[in-house]
């Protein structure tokens, strides 16, 4: 049996579904929700990942990987349909990992605000951490803008869905931010990723927390 550590809170979880959707191994796989608290690890999480930390999957024979962009490697080899998510073409490779990348760092911005505004007590709060995390926020938002282009000429890759996830998980947790106003092409480009199958059907939600 192949397991998912699996949240519906999570946005790296979320990248991870929705490759498996494109992949056509949703069904191959079984989620088992599992807590992975950034200030309170689960003790008995580490036995299968040394960091606690989800996504992670269980393989039958394999060891476990951990990391969304592993899984997503993972995804790509093992499913037989859909997109090819990393090119083979090595300048192809390196502009989706580029994108993944930003996208993954959007979404450790954003998970470092979070932790900020509503993990720590207000008197621990350092609003240069905020600050800080909004600044690079609409830096990545700026490039995206003159990047929309680029992304929706390409197939479906990594890249796009890294990114795309991470706008969604702004939606999710920072609506306030409005990241959509003065950035028409990034909001058009996202409005096509958002009604993708895949997406529609791993949206975030606030579950109740596991024991």
């Amino acid at each position: 049996m192949t397991i998912l550590h699996w949240s519906p809170r999570s946005p790296y979880v979320r990248k991870v579904m929705v490759a498996l959707h494109e992949k056509g191994l949703a069904d191959a796989v079984t989620c088992v929700r599992t807590l992975a608290d950034p200030m309170v690890p689960p003790g008995d999480f580490f036995a299968v990942n040394p960091l606690a930390k989800i996504p992670t999957l269980e393989r039958d024979g394999q060891p476990p990987l951990w990391d969304s962009r592993v899984i997503l490697e993972w995804a790509d080899q093992a499913g037989t349909t859909g997109p090819a998510l990393f090119p083979a073409d090595p300048e192809a490779r390196l502009r989706v990992l580029a994108d993944e990348a930003l996208g993954t760092g959007m979404l450790e911005t954003g998970v470092a605000m979070l932790i900020e505004r509503f993990m720590r007590a207000p008197e621990a709060q350092d609003p240069r951490v905020t600050a800080a995390c909004e600044r690079k926020l609409a830096a990545a938002l700026g490039y995206l803008e003159g990047h929309a282009a680029e992304m929706a000429a390409r197939d479906f890759d990594a890249g796009q869905l890294s990114v795309g996830v991470a706008l969604c998980y702004l939606d999710f947790r920072f609506d306030a931010l409005g990241w959509r106003n003065g950035r028409p092409q990034l909001a058009a480009w996202h409005a096509a990723f958002a009604a993708r199958p895949s997406v529609i059907a791993t949206e975030f939600r606030d579950d109740p927390r596991p024991e």
